[in-house]
């Protein structure tokens, strides 16, 4: 079972640097600072704010020589703040998700080696599951709600029109409660995750919203994914 924290930023790359490095240069005489600026936290914070290196993102041609951790922090982060999301850890725990579900079998959620496919078996399971699976459960049903909600949020409402299932509202009531329960547990102090999951419980709809904005930027989550597609057929099918 892997809980998901907010450590994106402590898991960049040499090349990240490097391409931070090669945009930022021309704004600072020495590289050999730039790098050791890096290494500060606060000023590492700062300087990843810099619009300068969102754009370079969103405009480079070709193959972008960074690592996913560094990809979804920068265009998570940005557009959070934009949407008056200030915690620069709530962002560094979004973009690990995203980090995380780029690769499709890691969406799923596994109890001793069982895949829970629906979000009633997740619901069912925690009727039995001991502490630590009940708090990956919950944390599960709360990733998984706002990645689909937030990424796939067309894929929903042509279902729940056309097909009867589940709509937006039930994500986002179903990863509010998640969230609000999961920050109240004991693991998630040790996680260092409460206020990460209070913001996310009480400002599920607004984090589902900035993150439809950049959805049609995800290239590595396309939703021609035969992966992706499976597990979202699932979610949608839980109420039949």
């Amino acid at each position: 079972m892997n809980v998901i924290r907010p450590n994106c930023r402590v898991q960049f790359t040499a090349e990240d640097i490097d391409f931070i490095v090669s945009v930022l240069r021309p704004r600072v005489s020495d590289s050999q600072t730039l790098i050791r600026l890096l290494t500060d936290e606060d000023t590492r914070d700062l300087i990843l704010d810099d619009e300068v290196l969102l754009r370079a993102v969103l405009e480079s041609r070709g193959c972008l020589r960074v690592s996913t951790h560094f990809y979804f922090y920068i265009l998570v982060r940005h557009v959070f703040r934009r949407s008056g999301i200030k915690e620069r850890d709530v962002a560094d725990y979004v973009a690990e998700v995203l980090a995380e579900y780029s690769h499709a079998q890691r969406m799923e959620c596994r109890v001793k080696g069982r895949p829970l496919d629906y979000f009633f078996e997740m619901l069912a399971a925690l009727q039995t599951a001991d502490d630590l699976t009940s708090f990956y459960i919950r944390a599960h049903i709360g990733n998984y709600s706002l990645f689909f909600s937030g990424i796939f949020p067309d894929r929903i409402r042509f279902r729940a029109e056309f097909r009867g299932c589940p709509d937006l509202k039930y994500y986002e009531a179903l990863g509010k409660s998640s969230f609000r329960v999961a920050s109240d547990h004991r693991l998630a102090r040790k996680y260092d995750l409460p206020r990460v999951f209070d913001v996310l419980a009480e400002r599920f709809e607004v984090t589902r919203l900035a993150l439809n904005d950049l959805g049609d930027r995800l290239i590595t989550l396309s939703d021609s994914d035969a992966g992706v597609e499976s597990l979202l057929n699932s979610s949608l099918k839980l109420s039949n």
